[in-house]
């Protein structure tokens, strides 16, 4: 199981995230205009720095949702190897079966 301060810490940052993609998307267009005025591209790349670092999405790191693993995840299930061998096994997960030859 993971720290329940770094599993709370990309709870955080997704919110962040959220709050803040719509001005974040707002001013990367300026500044790819090549249209606008130098100056006015300028400032929007500083205002885009001066957001948080973690309203970036590329902060954001997958995580099992059962447990919080960060490593060995299945994007398609939000799991991690570990809880997905698990919850298989169990039967939880349907038209998975351990497999034999």
């Amino acid at each position: 199981m993971a720290k329940k301060s770094m599993v709370n810490r990309e709870v955080k940052r997704a919110k962040l995230v959220e709050q803040y993609a719509a001005k974040r998307a707002a001013l990367k267009e300026i500044i790819e205009d090549q249209s606008k005025p130098m100056e006015e591209r300028f400032k929007a790349s500083m205002k885009l720095a001066k957001l948080p670092r973690n309203s970036s999405a590329t902060r954001i790191h997958n995580r099992c949702q059962l447990t919080g693993r960060p490593h060995a995840y299945y994007r398609k299930l939000k799991l991690s190897r570990i809880m997905l061998r698990d919850l298989a096994s169990m039967g939880q997960i349907p038209g998975m079966v351990k497999s034999s030859w």
